[in-house]
């Protein structure tokens, strides 16, 4: 009877019991680090089941199973790791399963990156000082900065070399710091380290120098405006310019051109000089540039020398005379710009008699700018003169051509002296004609007509451009002034009352008035 009894108590507790055996063990995930993981990190992952058997572990990733099959599932973070990460086990005795466990979120990211920074660029030059600052993008504050040099060891104890915690100080630039850099961060704590800087180049070059341009031309009429722009070769940043003029005499205005350019609005006479410019940054100065001639013309400008032949290009060797004899006043001389400012009589290029220069052997550094120039600074219209050692020139006007007019150009070549040369001519980069007789005509000048004529042979040889300027007809009023100022003279009084009186305008009589006046007081 006993017996019976247990048997039935434990057939009614089977039940119970069953349930309690199949309840599933709980699980917890842990993620160390717990926070913010970057790229190269070690994570460890942790699966704890409260059932301490001996269990296998199956580890999941975004629902999907990883290789690993332990309770630890350490890794080396990448990016690609990110991701939310469950587990769970298996008995390995009966094949019983844990419940599976919440998910823990791994976010992993890139280290901060390092750049650089040159202060005032990478491009230096020899005797210059540079500084190059390590920059990190994080926002931690506590970085020790290192540095590296591609191509040698690194010594920052250098004395022309000072680092101070992100910034490394280069003095005194030479050849052998044009190399590539790098920087890096460390720290005591989480991220320990920084990515190290792509490669920073630094360019170190003998000497600075400045150009000097000026725009939109050389030559202008007063009222006009023109702009001079400096800039460093090679370099661009940091520079702070200073404009010159003749023999190196600093513009009393130059600090308004200290961006590089020095604007001349409006243009009178009075600014035709020499000019040239340089640059400065951090105590270092360039080399000052080349000179540019800027040439201002009144509107109603003195007569041009007289050159013979009358042409604006010459062959190598050619003689060449050039005359002030046509002012209206005696005391002129010859001057040109070639480089410097020039006088026939000052240097050995020329020989001069009278108002009269003549050079016999032209050579192309006689290429330049010639005009007639008084004792008191007067000076007349300006003429371009090129001396080309080619085979071929452009024959033209030496002097403006006036709205209406006809001209005519020729191709010349030296070899043969021929006149009847097939060539083709062309007007800034654009083909105009081909003729056979070596000549163009252009029978009615415009405005239009004015730009940069040069011509070719087919057979080969090219010539210089030249300039053709083309100027409007003198007006009435303009006529009038320049007799008026002829009729300033005493000995040409006479000749203008028998000349002019008998068809003067009111204008001009006006004019003719003022003359006398004039004479009158300066007599």
């Amino acid at each position: 009877m006993e017996i019976g009894a247990l048997l039935l108590m434990l057939v009614l507790m089977s039940p119970t019991l069953s349930g309690y055996t199949q309840a599933r063990p709980k699980v917890q995930v842990t993620v160390m680090p717990s926070d913010h993981v970057f790229s190269g990190e070690t994570v460890t992952l942790r699966c704890d089941i409260e059932e301490e058997v001996d269990w296998t572990y199956s580890w999941y990733k975004d629902g999907l199973i990883t290789p690993c099959t332990e309770r630890v599932y350490e890794f080396t973070s990448y990016e690609s790791d990110s991701g939310k990460y469950t587990c769970r086990g298996e008995k390995k005795q009966d094949s019983q399963q844990s419940e599976i466990s919440d998910s823990v979120t791994l976010t992993v990211s890139d280290l901060p990156r390092a750049t650089i920074i040159a202060d005032p660029d990478r491009s230096v030059f020899i005797g210059e000082t540079i500084s190059l600052k390590c920059s990190i993008e994080s926002h931690y504050s506590d970085w020790r900065f290192q540095w590296s040099k591609y191509s040698s060891t690194f010594d920052a104890g250098e004395p022309e070399k000072i680092t101070s915690r992100e910034n490394l100080t280069i003095e005194k630039v030479s050849m052998s710091d044009q190399d590539k850099y790098h920087c890096w961060g460390d720290r005591e704590n989480r991220p320990m380290k920084s990515q190290q800087s792509v490669a920073f180049s630094i360019k170190v070059e003998e000497r600075a120098q400045a150009v000097l341009m000026i725009y939109p031309q050389n030559w202008l009429t007063e009222g006009d405006s023109v702009t001079l722009t400096c800039k460093v070769r090679s370099s661009s940043r940091g520079w702070t310019f200073s404009w010159y003029r003749d023999d190196y005499n600093l513009l009393s205005d130059s600090k308004r051109g200290a961006q590089g350019s020095y604007t001349i609005s409006p243009a009178a006479v009075k600014h035709t000089r020499v000019y040239m410019c340089r640059a400065e940054r951090g105590g270092y100065y360039t080399e000052y540039s080349h000179t540019e001639l800027l040439w201002v013309i009144t509107r109603w400008p003195l007569a041009s020398p007289i050159i013979n032949p009358s042409r604006s290009q010459h062959f190598h060797t050619d003689s060449l005379s050039l005359s002030c004899d046509g002012q209206s006043s005696s005391g002129w001389r010859l001057r040109r710009y070639s480089k410097r400012l020039e006088d026939c009589s000052s240097f050995d290029w020329g020989s001069e008699t009278g108002s009269t220069c003549r050079i016999s052997s032209l050579k192309t550094s006689d290429t330049g700018v010639y005009w007639c120039q008084s004792k008191s600074g007067e000076h007349g219209q300006p003429v371009n003169i090129t001396v080309h050692d080619g085979d071929v020139i452009l024959d033209t006007s030496v002097y403006p051509v006036t709205v209406g007019d006809s001209i005519t150009l020729r191709c010349l070549q030296k070899s043969t002296n021929a006149s009847n040369l097939r060539a083709v001519f062309y007007k800034d980069r654009s083909l105009l004609q081909t003729q056979t007789k070596g000549k163009m005509i252009i029978p009615t000048v415009s405005k239009s007509h004015e730009g940069f004529y040069y011509c070719k042979l087919p057979e080969g040889g090219k010539s210089p451009k030249s300039w053709i300027s083309v100027t409007k007809s003198q007006s009435k009023y303009q006529i009038s002034v320049f007799k008026m100022i002829v009729c300033l003279q005493p000995l040409h009084i006479y000749f203008c009352l028998s000349f002019w009186v008998s068809n003067a305008t009111e204008l001009e009589l006006h004019l003719l008035k003022t003359a006398f006046n004039l004479a009158d007081t300066s007599a």
